[in-house]
Protein backbone atom coordinates (compact mmCIF):
# COMPACT_ATOMS: atom_id res chain seq x y z
CA UNK A 1 0.00 0.00 0.00
CA UNK A 2 2.90 2.49 -0.04
CA UNK A 3 1.81 3.52 -3.34
CA UNK A 4 -1.22 5.51 -1.74
CA UNK A 5 1.45 8.15 -1.07
CA UNK A 6 1.75 9.25 -4.28
CA UNK A 7 -1.27 8.87 -5.39
CA UNK A 8 -3.47 12.10 -6.10
CA UNK A 9 -5.96 13.43 -3.99
CA UNK A 10 -9.08 12.65 -5.95
CA UNK A 11 -7.81 9.08 -6.06
CA UNK A 12 -7.10 9.07 -2.36
CA UNK A 13 -10.60 9.89 -1.47
CA UNK A 14 -12.44 7.61 -4.20
CA UNK A 15 -10.32 4.77 -2.71
CA UNK A 16 -11.62 5.85 0.69
CA UNK A 17 -15.20 5.92 -0.17
CA UNK A 18 -15.27 2.60 -2.16
CA UNK A 19 -13.46 0.89 0.96
CA UNK A 20 -10.33 -0.10 -1.38
CA UNK A 21 -8.32 1.91 1.39
CA UNK A 22 -8.89 3.33 4.77
CA UNK A 23 -7.77 6.52 5.87
CA UNK A 24 -5.09 4.61 8.47
CA UNK A 25 -3.41 3.13 5.82
CA UNK A 26 -3.63 6.24 3.38
CA UNK A 27 -2.29 8.29 6.35
CA UNK A 28 0.13 6.10 7.36
CA UNK A 29 1.25 5.41 3.63
CA UNK A 30 1.92 9.33 3.44
CA UNK A 31 4.07 9.36 6.70
CA UNK A 32 6.58 6.97 5.79
CA UNK A 33 6.94 8.25 2.84
CA UNK A 34 8.01 11.51 4.92
CA UNK A 35 9.91 9.79 6.98
CA UNK A 36 12.28 8.08 3.74
CA UNK A 37 12.29 12.00 2.20
CA UNK A 38 12.26 14.15 5.02
CA UNK A 39 16.16 13.94 6.44
CA UNK A 40 16.64 15.09 2.65
CA UNK A 41 13.97 17.75 2.59
CA UNK A 42 13.64 19.25 6.44
CA UNK A 43 10.68 20.36 5.15
CA UNK A 44 8.42 20.50 8.42
CA UNK A 45 8.76 23.39 10.80
CA UNK A 46 6.26 20.54 13.13
CA UNK A 47 5.60 17.14 11.78
CA UNK A 48 2.07 16.04 14.11
CA UNK A 49 2.06 12.30 13.41
CA UNK A 50 0.64 11.11 16.56
CA UNK A 51 -2.12 13.46 16.11
CA UNK A 52 -2.44 12.79 12.43
CA UNK A 53 -2.94 8.67 13.01
CA UNK A 54 -5.47 9.94 16.24
CA UNK A 55 -7.27 11.66 13.31
CA UNK A 56 -7.21 9.11 10.78
CA UNK A 57 -8.60 6.17 12.87
CA UNK A 58 -11.44 8.52 13.84
CA UNK A 59 -12.17 9.12 9.61
CA UNK A 60 -11.58 5.18 9.51
CA UNK A 61 -14.87 4.74 12.18
CA UNK A 62 -16.38 7.19 10.22
CA UNK A 63 -16.43 5.28 7.08
CA UNK A 64 -17.30 1.54 9.24
CA UNK A 65 -19.93 3.18 10.52
CA UNK A 66 -21.26 4.00 7.14
CA UNK A 67 -22.30 7.48 7.34
CA UNK A 68 -21.79 10.56 4.63
CA UNK A 69 -18.72 11.27 3.96
CA UNK A 70 -16.92 14.68 3.08
CA UNK A 71 -15.32 15.21 -0.28
CA UNK A 72 -11.54 15.17 1.43
CA UNK A 73 -12.40 12.38 4.04
CA UNK A 74 -9.08 10.59 5.24
CA UNK A 75 -6.76 12.74 2.48
CA UNK A 76 -4.02 13.79 4.29
CA UNK A 77 -3.06 17.74 3.87
CA UNK A 78 0.02 19.99 5.21
CA UNK A 79 -0.05 23.64 6.36
CA UNK A 80 2.67 25.99 6.20
CA UNK A 81 3.16 27.89 9.27
CA UNK A 82 2.30 30.69 8.32
CA UNK A 83 -1.76 29.67 9.38
CA UNK A 84 -2.58 28.31 12.34
CA UNK A 85 -3.29 24.95 13.32
CA UNK A 86 -4.64 24.24 17.10
CA UNK A 87 -2.05 22.41 18.93
CA UNK A 88 0.92 23.67 17.31
CA UNK A 89 2.70 26.56 17.64
CA UNK A 90 2.72 29.53 14.08
CA UNK A 91 6.40 30.60 13.92
CA UNK A 92 6.21 31.66 10.68
CA UNK A 93 10.00 30.91 10.00
CA UNK A 94 11.30 33.14 12.78
CA UNK A 95 13.26 32.88 15.99
CA UNK A 96 11.38 36.01 17.41
CA UNK A 97 8.12 34.43 17.06
CA UNK A 98 5.87 33.10 19.82
CA UNK A 99 6.55 29.39 20.86
CA UNK A 100 3.21 28.72 22.58
CA UNK A 101 0.42 26.37 20.59
CA UNK A 102 -2.36 28.08 18.86
CA UNK A 103 -5.58 27.62 20.58
CA UNK A 104 -7.63 27.25 17.51
CA UNK A 105 -7.59 26.50 13.86
CA UNK A 106 -7.07 29.43 11.00
CA UNK A 107 -10.43 29.60 8.76
CA UNK A 108 -8.99 27.40 6.23
CA UNK A 109 -7.27 24.79 8.22
CA UNK A 110 -11.39 24.40 9.99
CA UNK A 111 -12.74 23.86 6.30
CA UNK A 112 -10.24 21.42 5.62
CA UNK A 113 -10.17 19.32 8.55
CA UNK A 114 -14.33 19.86 8.18
CA UNK A 115 -14.08 18.31 4.62
CA UNK A 116 -12.59 15.21 6.23
CA UNK A 117 -9.08 16.23 5.16
CA UNK A 118 -6.41 14.79 7.97
CA UNK A 119 -3.91 17.39 8.96
CA UNK A 120 0.23 16.29 9.29
CA UNK A 121 1.60 18.73 10.76
CA UNK A 122 3.38 22.15 9.67
CA UNK A 123 5.48 22.84 6.85
CA UNK A 124 8.95 25.13 6.82
CA UNK A 125 8.53 28.79 5.46
CA UNK A 126 10.95 31.66 5.03
CA UNK A 127 11.19 33.60 8.01
CA UNK A 128 7.39 35.93 7.87
CA UNK A 129 7.24 35.22 4.04
CA UNK A 130 9.67 37.55 3.26
CA UNK A 131 11.69 36.02 0.49
CA UNK A 132 11.71 33.11 -1.79
CA UNK A 133 14.46 31.16 -1.20
CA UNK A 134 14.24 27.92 1.38
CA UNK A 135 16.24 29.37 4.12
CA UNK A 136 15.08 30.48 7.14
CA UNK A 137 16.81 31.01 10.52
CA UNK A 138 14.78 28.69 12.49
CA UNK A 139 14.63 25.84 10.45
CA UNK A 140 17.65 26.17 8.22
CA UNK A 141 17.42 25.23 4.70
CA UNK A 142 14.12 23.29 2.52
CA UNK A 143 16.02 21.63 -0.22
CA UNK A 144 14.87 20.44 -3.24
CA UNK A 145 13.44 17.16 -4.13
CA UNK A 146 15.54 17.21 -7.67
CA UNK A 147 18.74 18.00 -5.91
CA UNK A 148 19.92 18.08 -2.44
CA UNK A 149 21.69 21.63 -1.92
CA UNK A 150 19.69 23.34 -4.04
CA UNK A 151 16.64 25.90 -3.14
CA UNK A 152 13.30 24.22 -2.72
CA UNK A 153 11.92 28.11 -3.52
CA UNK A 154 9.89 30.02 -0.88
CA UNK A 155 8.50 31.29 1.26
CA UNK A 156 6.00 28.24 0.65
CA UNK A 157 9.09 25.95 0.94
CA UNK A 158 8.05 22.95 2.51
CA UNK A 159 4.87 22.73 0.89
CA UNK A 160 6.16 22.50 -2.46
CA UNK A 161 9.86 20.26 -1.52
CA UNK A 162 7.02 17.44 -0.06
CA UNK A 163 4.53 17.69 -3.04
CA UNK A 164 7.63 17.30 -5.69
CA UNK A 165 8.71 14.51 -3.44
CA UNK A 166 5.49 12.81 -3.22
CA UNK A 167 4.75 13.34 0.23
CA UNK A 168 0.95 13.59 -0.18
CA UNK A 169 -1.01 15.15 -2.55
CA UNK A 170 -2.35 18.75 -0.49
CA UNK A 171 -0.05 20.73 0.48
CA UNK A 172 -1.44 24.77 1.82
CA UNK A 173 1.27 27.33 0.26
CA UNK A 174 0.95 31.35 0.91
CA UNK A 175 1.99 34.31 -1.60
CA UNK A 176 2.52 37.58 -1.65
CA UNK A 177 4.60 38.00 -4.44
CA UNK A 178 4.91 34.32 -5.57
CA UNK A 179 5.53 32.20 -2.65
CA UNK A 180 3.59 29.44 -4.64
CA UNK A 181 4.04 29.60 -7.52
CA UNK A 182 7.84 30.49 -7.52
CA UNK A 183 8.57 27.33 -5.32
CA UNK A 184 6.04 25.26 -7.37
CA UNK A 185 8.22 26.42 -10.28
CA UNK A 186 11.37 24.88 -8.48
CA UNK A 187 10.05 21.94 -7.51
CA UNK A 188 8.00 21.04 -10.72
CA UNK A 189 4.73 20.84 -8.93
CA UNK A 190 1.08 22.70 -9.49
CA UNK A 191 0.79 25.97 -7.46
CA UNK A 192 -2.25 27.95 -7.38
CA UNK A 193 -2.47 31.77 -6.57
CA UNK A 194 -6.44 32.31 -6.02
CA UNK A 195 -8.06 35.60 -6.66
CA UNK A 196 -7.53 37.80 -3.58
CA UNK A 197 -10.43 37.07 -1.21
CA UNK A 198 -11.36 33.76 -2.58
CA UNK A 199 -9.94 32.04 0.48
CA UNK A 200 -10.00 33.62 3.98
CA UNK A 201 -6.65 34.43 5.42
CA UNK A 202 -7.26 35.20 8.96
CA UNK A 203 -5.87 37.25 11.27
CA UNK A 204 -5.75 39.38 7.50
CA UNK A 205 -2.39 41.02 7.51
CA UNK A 206 -1.32 44.77 7.53
CA UNK A 207 0.86 44.22 4.61
CA UNK A 208 -1.60 46.27 1.99
CA UNK A 209 -3.42 43.37 0.69
CA UNK A 210 -1.14 41.07 -0.49
CA UNK A 211 -1.37 37.74 1.66
CA UNK A 212 -3.18 35.06 -0.43
CA UNK A 213 -3.37 31.44 0.30
CA UNK A 214 -3.78 28.45 -2.27
CA UNK A 215 -2.97 24.68 -2.88
CA UNK A 216 0.05 23.19 -4.28
CA UNK A 217 -0.51 19.81 -5.55
CA UNK A 218 0.67 17.64 -8.34
CA UNK A 219 -2.91 18.12 -10.73
CA UNK A 220 -5.03 20.78 -11.44
CA UNK A 221 -8.07 18.67 -10.16
CA UNK A 222 -6.32 18.09 -6.75
CA UNK A 223 -5.85 22.21 -6.65
CA UNK A 224 -9.30 22.68 -8.04
CA UNK A 225 -10.73 20.38 -5.07
CA UNK A 226 -8.90 21.81 -2.40
CA UNK A 227 -9.79 25.62 -3.56
CA UNK A 228 -13.21 24.50 -3.40
CA UNK A 229 -13.38 23.35 -0.15
CA UNK A 230 -11.12 26.44 1.36
CA UNK A 231 -12.85 29.09 -0.40
CA UNK A 232 -16.53 31.37 0.28
CA UNK A 233 -17.00 34.22 2.49
CA UNK A 234 -15.95 34.13 6.26
CA UNK A 235 -16.43 36.67 9.12
CA UNK A 236 -12.89 36.89 10.02
CA UNK A 237 -11.78 38.12 7.08
CA UNK A 238 -13.72 41.08 5.90
CA UNK A 239 -12.34 40.53 2.58
CA UNK A 240 -13.68 37.25 1.33
CA UNK A 241 -15.69 37.28 -1.60
CA UNK A 242 -19.17 35.90 -1.62
CA UNK A 243 -20.11 32.42 -4.07
CA UNK A 244 -17.03 30.15 -3.17
CA UNK A 245 -15.41 28.77 -5.90
CA UNK A 246 -16.68 25.37 -7.67
CA UNK A 247 -14.15 22.90 -9.23
CA UNK A 248 -16.83 21.20 -11.95
CA UNK A 249 -16.32 24.70 -13.70
CA UNK A 250 -12.80 23.86 -14.48
CA UNK A 251 -13.27 20.79 -17.05
CA UNK A 252 -13.80 21.40 -20.52
CA UNK A 253 -12.80 19.39 -23.67
CA UNK A 254 -10.36 22.01 -24.93
CA UNK A 255 -9.39 25.27 -25.09
CA UNK A 256 -11.36 26.52 -27.83
CA UNK A 257 -12.55 30.53 -28.14
CA UNK A 258 -9.88 31.54 -25.65
CA UNK A 259 -7.73 34.63 -26.30
CA UNK A 260 -4.27 34.09 -24.31
CA UNK A 261 -1.23 36.63 -24.41
CA UNK A 262 2.42 35.73 -24.26
CA UNK A 263 4.78 37.58 -22.89
CA UNK A 264 8.29 36.50 -22.53
CA UNK A 265 9.82 39.28 -20.14
CA UNK A 266 7.00 41.41 -19.52
CA UNK A 267 8.86 44.27 -21.47
CA UNK A 268 12.10 44.30 -19.15
CA UNK A 269 12.82 41.12 -16.90
CA UNK A 270 16.29 39.25 -17.38
CA UNK A 271 14.98 35.59 -18.63
CA UNK A 272 17.35 32.34 -18.50
CA UNK A 273 18.08 31.08 -21.87
CA UNK A 274 16.99 27.49 -20.32
CA UNK A 275 13.58 28.92 -19.23
CA UNK A 276 12.90 31.37 -21.82
CA UNK A 277 12.86 28.14 -24.61
CA UNK A 278 11.44 26.26 -22.53
CA UNK A 279 7.86 28.45 -22.00
CA UNK A 280 8.24 29.37 -25.65
CA UNK A 281 7.87 25.44 -26.29
CA UNK A 282 4.64 25.13 -24.41
CA UNK A 283 3.01 27.72 -26.86
CA UNK A 284 2.10 25.18 -29.34
CA UNK A 285 0.08 22.71 -27.15
CA UNK A 286 -1.95 25.52 -26.06
CA UNK A 287 -2.58 26.15 -29.44
CA UNK A 288 -3.20 22.93 -30.10
CA UNK A 289 -5.84 22.78 -27.79
CA UNK A 290 -7.76 25.62 -29.33
CA UNK A 291 -6.99 28.61 -28.13
CA UNK A 292 -5.38 31.82 -29.90
CA UNK A 293 -2.43 32.96 -28.73
CA UNK A 294 -0.58 36.37 -29.24
CA UNK A 295 2.65 37.50 -27.95
CA UNK A 296 2.34 40.96 -26.51
CA UNK A 297 4.05 43.57 -24.11
CA UNK A 298 1.98 44.87 -21.72
CA UNK A 299 2.12 48.45 -20.93
CA UNK A 300 2.25 47.51 -17.13
CA UNK A 301 5.37 45.05 -17.21
CA UNK A 302 7.99 47.46 -16.61
CA UNK A 303 6.61 49.55 -13.99
CA UNK A 304 6.40 46.67 -11.51
CA UNK A 305 9.97 46.52 -10.25
CA UNK A 306 10.03 50.33 -9.50
CA UNK A 307 6.79 50.10 -7.59
CA UNK A 308 7.34 46.46 -5.93
CA UNK A 309 10.27 47.63 -3.80
CA UNK A 310 9.46 49.94 -1.91
CA UNK A 311 5.91 48.60 -1.45
CA UNK A 312 7.68 44.96 -0.03
CA UNK A 313 9.62 47.24 2.12
CA UNK A 314 6.27 48.56 3.74
CA UNK A 315 5.07 45.43 4.05
CA UNK A 316 7.76 44.27 5.72
CA UNK A 317 7.84 47.23 7.77
CA UNK A 318 6.20 45.48 10.86
CA UNK A 319 9.17 43.28 11.69
CA UNK A 320 11.32 45.90 11.70
CA UNK A 321 13.81 45.65 14.91
CA UNK A 322 16.30 47.97 16.38
CA UNK A 323 17.59 46.14 18.97
CA UNK A 324 20.59 44.19 18.33
CA UNK A 325 20.48 40.90 20.07
CA UNK A 326 17.28 40.61 18.05
CA UNK A 327 18.51 41.56 15.14
CA UNK A 328 20.64 39.46 15.53
CA UNK A 329 18.43 36.34 15.24
CA UNK A 330 16.95 37.23 11.96
CA UNK A 331 17.50 36.50 8.17
CA UNK A 332 20.47 39.01 7.55
CA UNK A 333 18.87 39.25 4.51
CA UNK A 334 15.14 40.46 5.70
CA UNK A 335 17.05 42.85 7.75
CA UNK A 336 18.98 44.18 4.95
CA UNK A 337 15.35 44.75 3.32
CA UNK A 338 13.95 46.14 6.41
CA UNK A 339 16.95 48.49 6.49
CA UNK A 340 17.28 49.67 2.96
CA UNK A 341 13.52 50.99 3.07
CA UNK A 342 14.23 52.23 6.29
CA UNK A 343 14.24 56.05 5.82
CA UNK A 344 10.86 55.97 3.64
CA UNK A 345 8.63 58.76 4.95
CA UNK A 346 5.38 58.53 5.29
CA UNK A 347 4.53 60.43 2.28
CA UNK A 348 6.33 58.35 0.02
CA UNK A 349 4.75 54.90 1.21
CA UNK A 350 1.38 56.65 0.75
CA UNK A 351 2.39 57.55 -2.66
CA UNK A 352 3.66 53.99 -3.18
CA UNK A 353 0.10 52.68 -2.32
CA UNK A 354 -1.75 55.14 -4.68
CA UNK A 355 0.66 53.93 -7.64
CA UNK A 356 0.16 50.39 -6.39
CA UNK A 357 -3.80 50.87 -6.82
CA UNK A 358 -3.56 52.49 -10.44
CA UNK A 359 -1.38 49.83 -11.10
CA UNK A 360 -3.60 47.00 -9.96
CA UNK A 361 -6.16 49.04 -12.22
CA UNK A 362 -4.13 49.02 -15.11
CA UNK A 363 -3.46 45.45 -15.30
CA UNK A 364 -6.94 44.65 -14.62
CA UNK A 365 -7.87 47.21 -17.52
CA UNK A 366 -5.96 45.14 -19.70
CA UNK A 367 -7.56 41.90 -19.38
CA UNK A 368 -11.06 43.41 -20.06
CA UNK A 369 -10.17 45.81 -22.74
CA UNK A 370 -7.93 43.99 -24.78
CA UNK A 371 -10.46 40.53 -24.89
CA UNK A 372 -7.26 39.07 -23.09
CA UNK A 373 -8.51 34.91 -21.23
CA UNK A 374 -5.19 34.78 -20.05
CA UNK A 375 -1.30 36.01 -19.96
CA UNK A 376 1.42 33.40 -20.51
CA UNK A 377 5.06 33.74 -19.24
CA UNK A 378 7.80 32.19 -17.09
CA UNK A 379 7.05 31.56 -13.47
CA UNK A 380 10.48 32.83 -12.80
CA UNK A 381 13.61 33.59 -14.32
CA UNK A 382 15.68 31.07 -13.45
CA UNK A 383 15.72 27.17 -12.59
CA UNK A 384 17.08 26.00 -8.89
CA UNK A 385 19.88 27.36 -7.24
CA UNK A 386 22.28 26.71 -4.57
CA UNK A 387 20.46 27.19 -1.13
CA UNK A 388 21.54 30.13 0.99
CA UNK A 389 21.90 32.43 -1.78
CA UNK A 390 18.87 34.93 -2.54
CA UNK A 391 19.93 34.87 -6.55
CA UNK A 392 21.92 32.13 -8.61
CA UNK A 393 25.52 32.66 -8.51
CA UNK A 394 25.54 33.41 -12.64
CA UNK A 395 23.44 36.92 -11.74
CA UNK A 396 24.96 39.73 -9.88
CA UNK A 397 24.84 39.38 -6.11
CA UNK A 398 22.68 41.36 -3.80
CA UNK A 399 22.17 40.87 -0.20
CA UNK A 400 18.28 41.15 -0.47
CA UNK A 401 17.06 41.59 -3.88
CA UNK A 402 15.54 37.91 -4.69
CA UNK A 403 12.49 40.34 -6.66
CA UNK A 404 14.70 40.27 -9.46
CA UNK A 405 14.37 36.87 -11.07
CA UNK A 406 10.73 36.86 -9.45
CA UNK A 407 9.19 39.95 -12.08
CA UNK A 408 6.48 37.69 -13.11
CA UNK A 409 4.77 36.44 -10.03
CA UNK A 410 3.80 39.95 -8.10
CA UNK A 411 2.08 41.41 -10.64
CA UNK A 412 -0.74 39.58 -9.72
CA UNK A 413 -0.51 39.49 -6.03
CA UNK A 414 -1.01 43.71 -6.92
CA UNK A 415 -3.48 43.03 -9.00
CA UNK A 416 -5.67 40.44 -7.36
CA UNK A 417 -5.87 38.22 -9.97
CA UNK A 418 -5.33 34.49 -10.03
CA UNK A 419 -1.97 32.72 -11.36
CA UNK A 420 -0.70 29.57 -11.86
CA UNK A 421 2.79 27.97 -12.46
CA UNK A 422 2.75 24.02 -13.82
CA UNK A 423 5.63 22.65 -15.06
CA UNK A 424 6.16 22.59 -18.47
CA UNK A 425 9.99 21.30 -19.15
CA UNK A 426 13.48 20.63 -17.64
CA UNK A 427 16.80 22.24 -17.96
CA UNK A 428 19.70 20.67 -19.38
CA UNK A 429 20.47 19.39 -15.34
CA UNK A 430 16.98 18.05 -15.35
CA UNK A 431 15.63 21.24 -13.01
CA UNK A 432 12.16 21.88 -13.58
CA UNK A 433 10.59 24.84 -15.33
CA UNK A 434 7.39 26.39 -14.80
CA UNK A 435 5.01 28.57 -17.02
CA UNK A 436 2.62 30.78 -15.47
CA UNK A 437 -1.04 31.46 -16.57
CA UNK A 438 -2.47 34.78 -15.00
CA UNK A 439 -6.15 35.72 -15.28
CA UNK A 440 -8.31 38.34 -14.88
CA UNK A 441 -9.78 38.67 -11.67
CA UNK A 442 -12.53 36.34 -10.50
CA UNK A 443 -11.79 33.81 -13.22
CA UNK A 444 -9.51 31.22 -11.20
CA UNK A 445 -11.99 28.34 -13.32
CA UNK A 446 -10.47 29.49 -16.70
CA UNK A 447 -7.02 29.43 -15.45
CA UNK A 448 -7.10 26.21 -14.16
CA UNK A 449 -8.98 24.63 -17.57
CA UNK A 450 -6.23 26.48 -19.13
CA UNK A 451 -3.68 24.88 -16.71
CA UNK A 452 -5.51 21.40 -17.05
CA UNK A 453 -5.69 21.02 -20.63
CA UNK A 454 -1.60 22.23 -20.79
CA UNK A 455 -0.67 19.21 -18.53
CA UNK A 456 -3.05 16.55 -19.97
CA UNK A 457 -1.49 17.59 -23.63
CA UNK A 458 2.32 17.42 -21.47
CA UNK A 459 2.20 15.53 -18.75
CA UNK A 460 4.85 16.07 -16.49
CA UNK A 461 7.11 12.88 -14.68
CA UNK A 462 7.61 14.06 -11.03
CA UNK A 463 10.53 13.94 -9.40
CA UNK A 464 10.26 10.51 -7.43
CA UNK A 465 9.21 8.85 -10.95
CA UNK A 466 12.59 9.33 -12.33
Amino acid sequence: MTGLATLSAVEQAALIRARQASPTEVTRAVLERIAAWEPRLNAFAALDAERALDAARLAEAAVIAGGPLAPLHGVPVTIKDMQAVAGLPTRRGSRLSDPRPAAADAPLVARLKAAGAIVLGKTTATEQGWTAVSTSPLTGHTHNPWKHGLTAGGSSSGAAALAGAGCGALHLGTDGAGSIRLPAHFCGVVGHKPTYGLVPYAPVPNNNALSHAGPITRSVADAALMLEVMSGLHPLDHTTLPGGFRAGDVWAPDLKGLRIGFSPDLGHARVDPEVAAAVRAALPVLEAAGAVVEEVTPPWGPKGPELERPLWGIAMYGFRETDPGRRAQMDPGLVACLDAFAGLTLSQAIETQARRIAYAAEVNAWFAEGGWDALVTPAASVAAFEVGRQRPAHWPDHPWDWLVWAEFSYPFDLSHGPAVSVPCGRTGEGLPIGLQIAGPRCEDAKVLRIADAFLRARPFRPAFAD
